[in-house]
């Protein structure tokens, strides 16, 4: 496969598994201390990236959970945001301006408690939590979440099954790796037929929105320059089915989770009214060493895979760099 080192990724994958004592051990000092409700802040792909754990709290417990956008928070507060709230951030950089704000706002008017999941080490962010995961150039960074949110879930009686979770996770990596192979044919004739189109429709539900939108803005527009449009799939009936047309390539992602019945109503729809109707199912890929109770667990995590195929071939077949921006850090705004 191009754009890709398997032998790397097992070894950075296996890097943030080692760690799993001390994610683990986060997780009993957060619950021993305490904590009424959840909040997960921060913006882009990396507030993305902790979404899906919001979807799966709510999900797995009755434990209050919020999401909030930090570049919002530090305008209009929140009125959940207590000495009490455990807030989960996350930056790539350590350093992206809005949740730093959003982590010293935090700081300044309560005593929260803040973990945060964070690409490089000795930043701004690292010093303003109190707790921090540095994975450096490991991935995936959502292995770190599924860690110690299981935990906590556990430690609070919701997730018994976490422990047989737990040592499974010691496997991420290779499923992932797994996935791209399988899915990495279908990646190729996708991007070759679809690099040029005028724009895109991208449906998705529940935890996999998340990955949907993501994937929309922070790498069709932000890293290809691809207009694109993002939709719900439980609001993909109240508005975006009107633009539907024979031509306009429309990508769902289907999740095994418990909304995936609304996932499969969109897919009728879109299979006959466009000609380019195009499908990624979670359950049609091999998770090697997960058990089937698991896989809804792991729906986003693996549809991020299947995406990274699709960009990293996009970028192959446009000839333009994923890293390359017009706006994006390169000028004042």
């Amino acid at each position: 496969m191009i754009n890709y080192d398997e032998q790397n990724f097992l070894k950075i994958g296996a890097h943030i598994y080692s760690k799993k004592a001390q994610i683990e051990k986060i997780a009993d000092e957060v619950c021993e201390k305490g904590f009424s409700n959840i909040l997960f802040s921060s913006v882009g792909g990396s507030q993305a990236m902790m979404d899906p754990f919001r979807c799966w709290i709510n999900e797995m417990s009755d434990l209050p959970v919020y999401s909030y956008l930090s570049s919002e928070l530090i305008y209009t507060g929140m009125n959940q945001l207590k000495d009490t709230t455990l807030v989960f951030m996350a930056s790539k950089s350590g350093d992206t301006k809005e949740t730093v704000a959003a982590a010293q706002y935090i700081k300044a008017n309560t005593n929260a408690t803040i973990v945060s999941v964070i690409g490089k080490g000795n930043s701004i962010l690292e010093e303003l939590s109190d707790y921090s995961i540095v994975y450096e150039d490991g991935r995936p960074q959502e292995l770190i979440l599924y860690i110690v949110i299981g935990k906590i879930l556990f430690n609070k009686g919701y997730f018994l099954d976490y422990p047989t979770f737990a040592k499974e996770l010691e496997y991420l990596p290779e499923v992932l790796c797994s996935v791209r192979k399988q899915v990495d044919e279908k990646a190729i004739a996708y991007c070759q037929k679809y690099h040029n189109a005028p724009y895109h429709i991208w449906v998705a539900s529940n935890e996999l929105w998340p990955v949907c939108y993501a994937f929309s803005m922070c790498v069709l527009e932000e890293s290809q320059w691809i207009r694109t449009k993002s939709v719900s799939s439980a609001e993909f009936f109240h508005g975006t089915l009107e633009l539907i047309e024979q031509n306009v390539p429309v990508t769902l992602l289907v999740t095994e989770g418990k909304t995936r019945e609304i996932d499969l109503r969109v897919k009728g729809f879109i299979e006959k009214y466009t000609k380019e109707a195009n499908v990624f199912d979670c359950h049609d890929f091999v998770y090697p060493h997960i058990s089937d109770s698991f896989r809804p667990y792991l729906t986003w995590v693996v549809m991020n895979a299947i995406l990274q195929r699709i960009s990293k071939n996009m970028e192959a077949i446009t000839k333009h760099s994923l890293d390359i921006r017009r706006y994006y850090r390169t000028v004042e705004y």
